[in-house]
């Protein structure tokens, strides 16, 4: 075996180590949160019963109390539309109250915020709370079969760039193939839906002012 194979296996495998280590990363921010019971407590402390929050939200009853129970994994699109009820976005949703004295300005990659599934979709954000901030920046891995499910709308604009593989991209009327290099901007307030219908995987970098997604 020539010494340019040997180097080329020792590269493939660092790669493959690496990203076997992230996507542990997104698995494990993901289960450090009981969805279903913060759903629940934010639901109860409102006095809403789940019938009610259904009619709100539109979606069936079966689904929040599937989520509450945590028997599934909600799609972007539902649990926006739940939290929307309260006001609530995700991005405050998933992260946990900033206790520390002092403003964090650098993040491990283990510290960023899941605010996906962490496995067939992730979206992995900037930054624990939000709250008061002006912008919101994610990190995108989208899986073969990945979708954010119904079309969704939030108060913000919002932009990004495919860093690696294709991702299918609606906004109101409108829907094109995005491939590795090229980028998005539109208005939020127009419904949109991303989803990856291609056999590889992609990876996007997004940012949205305000963070109101």
């Amino acid at each position: 075996m020539s010494e340019n194979q040997n180097l080329h296996d020792l590269l493939k495998k660092n790669i493959n180590a690496i990203d076997g280590s992230l996507i542990q990363e997104y698995t494990a921010a993901e289960s450090q949160m009981d969805i279903g019971a913060k759903l629940r407590e934010i639901r109860i402390t409102n006095n809403f019963s789940i019938r009610a929050l259904a009619l709100l939200a539109g979606v069936t009853h079966s689904t929040i109390a599937q989520i509450e129970g945590n028997k599934v994994s909600p799609s972007v699109s539902s649990i926006k539309r739940i939290l929307s009820v309260f006001k609530i976005p995700l991005s405050e949703f998933f992260s946990d109250v900033e206790t520390e004295s002092e403003e964090q300005i650098f993040f491990k990659s283990n510290e960023l915020v899941e605010l996906a599934d962490g496995k067939k979709l992730s979206f992995r954000q900037v930054g624990k709370g939000l709250r008061g901030k002006a912008i919101m920046m994610l990190r995108e891995r989208y899986e073969p079969g990945a979708d954010t499910g119904e079309p969704y709308t939030h108060e913000a604009e919002e932009c990004g760039i495919v860093l690696r593989g294709k991702l299918m991209i609606a906004v109101g009327n409108r829907e094109q193939c995005l491939q590795s290099g090229e980028s998005y901007y539109f208005n939020s307030r127009q419904p949109h839906r991303m989803y990856n219908p291609f056999n590889e995987v992609c990876e996007v970098i997004s940012a949205a002012s305000p963070p109101t997604f």
